[in-house]
């Protein structure tokens, strides 16, 4: 599979241009968005979120390109798993961040407890 991704992309005949289509202006939303987020949030937390928009963009367009040259979709899917795989769930970040409390070998902060207060407000009562 590896090889067939190299020989296709050494073809020169093909056209490599990943560029069309693939505007990394963002949608005026969430330009909106994240000005708004400045004056509640850290910088950190905004600009983590701009950069990980940027990121996500890239990927598809990865994604796509690859499909163009008619890698299986399943390869598309590995390759998005591996770029961003899915969050811990409320249950295990708490679990988690337990161990790191308990362990006394990492820095916690005050902060982290809210991830253990939102698995605890998702139970029933």
């Amino acid at each position: 599979m590896v090889y067939d991704v190299v020989h296709l992309v050494t073809q020169p005949q093909i056209d490599l241009t990943m560029t069309e289509g693939h505007s990394l202006i963002p949608p005026q939303q969430f330009v909106d968005k994240w000005v708004a987020m400045f004056e509640h949030c850290d910088d950190i937390d905004v600009l983590t979120e701009v950069a990980q928009w940027g990121a996500d963009q890239e990927l598809e367009a990865c994604c796509e390109w690859l499909e163009d040259f008619n890698c299986s979709k399943r390869f598309t899917a590995e390759l998005r798993a591996a770029r961003r795989p899915k969050p811990l769930s409320l249950k295990d970040q708490s679990i988690a961040l337990i161990d790191k409390i308990q362990s006394n070998k990492e820095m916690w902060d005050i902060r982290d407890l809210d991830v253990i207060r939102r698995a605890l407000d998702s139970l029933p009562e």
